[in-house]
């Protein structure tokens, strides 16, 4: 895993990379994405600060990291489809495209959807993980009574 790491941060530089990828994938959508990103991560730091809390607030922190993830995933997947769209009329409007042009502008109206699916999966894992870890806690409480 470290050496995993190591790998990634010797390249170009992750950050880099993620800035380019943002940048190739269209600013506005990539930055709402991962505007969304950040604002969940938030809001599972909250809900891990509320595991002990009573079952609404808890339910709530869940709910909204859920609902955060989900709107990151339409963010992403309405403009991968504009993004076709775009795609498509620009071959339309050349007639005869190579293959490797095709590729390219496939590949970057797949950004958006990607970075919105990677967002949504993380979301759900966390409250998935967040939820497993509350009954746990909930099932010991009742058996050391």
């Amino acid at each position: 895993m470290s050496a995993l790491l190591i790998l990634v941060l010797q390249e170009q530089g992750f950050f880099t990379q993620l800035g380019n990828r943002i940048q190739e994938g269209g600013t506005f959508p990539m930055t709402l994405i991962l505007i969304c990103f950040g604002l969940m991560l938030f809001l599972i730091a909250r809900a891990v600060m509320q595991l002990k809390a009573t079952q609404p607030k808890f339910k709530k922190a869940i709910s909204l990291v859920n609902q955060i993830a989900l709107l990151a995933f339409v963010i992403g997947f309405f403009n991968q489809l504009i993004g076709l769209i775009q795609v498509f009329d620009a071959f339309e409007a050349v007639g005869d495209i190579s293959p490797s042009l095709l590729a390219g502008g496939l590949k970057l109206t797949f950004l958006p959807g990607i970075f919105g699916g990677f967002t949504f999966i993380l979301g759900r894992l966390a409250t998935f993980l967040l939820t497993w870890i509350r009954i746990e806690d909930e099932k010991n409480l009742v058996h050391t009574k």
